[in-house]
């Protein structure tokens, strides 16, 4: 969840701090045994994701088999969409716009791309804690806290099944210690076995018209541009793509460290994009624009705070200049 399904923790919970290397081995112990439940797991649910203060119920069935993981995920309020997923290949159907999308990509549950993964990576620049036991959808839990050493990103609150380690529960927290996105499991179950049936479309998609996404293409050694980022986030994507309605493609950086993931779009002033000067939120993401000396147009989004989305994009430059 990256999204990601990817946030100062409730007061009426009390935390174990957990001091020492060997101390906190357990609390990493618990992360490796999440991320891999999230994918390797057999599990259909109920779940509620909040981001701006506003619900969506989804309804999801997870399956694992030899290897390969996929999904189906329905929602269940709002305007009606159904993602399913088998292994990089999405199918996205669209009722209310009679559209059927297809497309390459492993992240489309929130709780994908809005959960920690890494221990080894995440050290350096959070201190990860286990805290008490606690229930959430009838099922005992167990929390872990993932706090930031710096102000460059935001934290999380985690409520791990005892039994699975699945999260059942997720606030991701700003430097505030405001709750901006929050993920709460209202019904879980675990089957041993999920038939194939279970992650075909419920949805009839006679009469609707088929996309594909366009591709990125990879083009790591041809983009000129660069960021100095705070510290941690490595540069782990460069593409670039075209957008509707231009031929000029649009330059993409993907800045991370190993949880909080930034990305910056650098668009020529040929593309007349309409980009505002400074900071916008959407939700729990940041948005800091600017136009760079060159004349381009740059836009650093992010769920980190103001400050790593300005730093990220001012600092850009072209590489040898």
């Amino acid at each position: 969840m990256r999204k990601a399904l990817p946030v100062a923790a409730p007061s009426l919970l009390v935390f174990v701090l957990l001091g020492g290397n060997a101390a906190a081995q357990p609390a990493r112990d618990w992360l490796d045994r999440m991320s891999r439940a999230v994918d390797e797991l057999n599990y259909t649910g109920t779940f509620v994701h909040v981001l701006d203060g506003t619900p969506e119920t989804l309804h999801i069935v997870h399956r694992h088999v030899e290897g390969q993981s996929g999904e189906r995920i329905l929602s269940l309020d709002g305007a009606r969409r159904e993602i399913v997923r088998q292994g990089a290949r999405v199918q996205g159907i669209f009722p209310d716009r009679r559209i059927v999308l297809f497309e390459t990509r492993r992240d489309v549950s929130p709780l994908a791309t809005a959960l920690p993964t890494n221990a080894a990576e995440l050290e350096p620049h959070y201190v990860i804690e286990l805290g008490g036991t606690a229930r959430v959808a009838d099922r005992t839990v167990q929390l872990l806290e993932i706090k930031p050493r710096d102000d460059f990103r935001y934290g999380y609150v985690l409520w791990l099944d005892r039994d699975t380690a699945m999260p059942l529960k997720s606030h991701l927290v700003d430097e505030q210690g405001t709750v901006v996105e929050e993920i709460l499991f209202t019904a879980i179950e675990f089957p041993a076995d999920i038939p194939a049936s279970a992650l075909e479309p419920t949805i009839d998609t006679t009469g609707f018209v088929t996309q594909r996404a366009t591709e990125a293409k990879p083009l790591a050694a041809e983009i000129p541009w660069r960021a100095a980022p705070p510290p941690g986030f490595k540069l782990s994507v460069a593409t670039e793509s075209q957008i509707a309605g231009s031929d000029t493609p649009v330059g993409h950086l993907v800045y991370s460290d190993g949880l909080a993931t930034v990305s910056v779009f650098i668009e020529d002033p040929e593309t007349e994009a309409d980009v505002g000067e400074g900071f916008s939120t959407m939700g729990s993401t940041n948005v800091y624009s600017l136009t760079l000396d060159t004349g381009q147009k740059a836009t650093a989004i992010g769920e980190v705070p103001r400050q790593t989305v300005r730093t990220i994009a001012s600092s850009l430059s072209l590489v040898g200049k």
